[in-house]
């Protein structure tokens, strides 16, 4: 019988995990298994999965800070856990490099943590003033970088298209012509800009949420790495393992809903205007566990604001 999960896992003011009792149910970590955890942060999910059976857990996180916060997790849970720094892009290489060749099951979670959010130092926040860095981990261009050298065009195309804001045109334009007269160091300097260009007054979302959205994702090279960890959780999962995901913007959420579609057969074609579509049959490699999107429940929602945007997808790996 599993534990009562979310006070289990609730490590700090600052943390709480997101849908941990919807992951526990869809993952199913009961008595044994290897599973990763690709995006351990402060460890919400690995905890879950280490109080709820004897499985193991190799946590995988490419915030460094997160690696020092896991030690205290190493003492505790001894030999069924393993924390490693690297990008879950590349993880069936970490794995492999821990000499497995498959694991029972995998857990994302694709938001930015909380302590990254309040940490001003990080650069995450448009709400806490500190230098504009935004990286998940320490190499790559900084948001400062980036916003200080490339083009109108660039950042307008940035900020539409993993922003999906209508008035990305107007705040490219204003960064450039801030920048013109100094650089831009911090986030409380571009959330003031974007505040400016936008000239609305706002009462559910600040005005800018999704620039910092935008940029983010592209400092961290996030829709690249979606892709590459998709394609290695295919590639290192048992038949019966068991994938699960959890997305808090609708272009993640499009990209995971469209692979285990496309990997699952729910997007072969059944249209009689194209029958050479069912000459060949799908060769399916994940079977979808529920077909509709996952959603917190209100409780959730109340207790934890971060679960508002979320959305939970789940699918098993087949013998193909």
């Amino acid at each position: 019988m599993r534990k009562s999960n979310l006070e289990e896992v609730k490590f700090n003011i600052d943390h709480v995990p997101v849908m941990v009792d919807s992951v526990l149910e869809y993952l199913q970590p009961l008595e044994s298994g290897i599973f990763v955890d690709g995006t351990f942060g402060r460890g919400g999910y690995t905890t879950a999965i280490l109080e709820n059976g004897n499985a193991e857990v190799i946590a995988i996180d490419r915030d460094h800070e997160a690696i020092t916060y896991g030690k205290a997790l190493l003492l505790k849970y001894g030999g069924r856990l393993r924390i490693l720094e690297g990008s879950f892009g590349c993880l069936d290489e970490i794995v492999r490099d821990q000499g497995l060749e498959l694991v029972d099951g995998i857990v994302l979670d694709l938001g930015v943590s909380s302590p990254q959010i309040l940490n001003s130092e990080r650069g995450f926040s448009f709400q806490l003033d500190g230098p504009l860095d935004m990286r998940m981990g320490s190499k790559g261009l900084t948001a400062g970088e980036l916003v200080n050298n490339i083009s109108e065009q660039e950042l307008a195309d940035i900020i539409w298209k993993f922003g999906q804001d209508r008035h990305a045109k107007k705040i490219a334009r204003a960064i450039i012509k801030a920048r013109l007269i100094e650089d831009i160091k911090t986030t409380g300097q571009l959330a003031d800009i974007v505040k400016q260009a936008v000239k609305v007054d706002y009462k559910k979302i600040n005005p800018a949420t999704k620039t910092f959205q935008a940029l983010r994702i592209v400092v961290n090279d996030e829709i690249e790495q979606l892709k590459r960890v998709l394609s290695a959780a295919e590639k290192i999962l048992k038949p019966g393992g068991r994938f699960v995901v959890v997305c808090f913007h609708s272009i993640e959420d499009k990209i995971v809903k469209n692979f285990l579609k496309e990997k699952s057969g729910a997007l072969a074609g059944t249209s009689r205007h194209l029958p050479q579509q069912l000459e060949t049959p799908t060769q399916s490699t994940f079977d979808l566990i529920n077909k509709k999107v996952i959603k917190p429940t209100i409780q959730e929602i109340n207790n934890n604001r971060r679960a508002r945007s979320a959305r939970l997808r789940a699918a098993v790996r087949t013998s193909v």
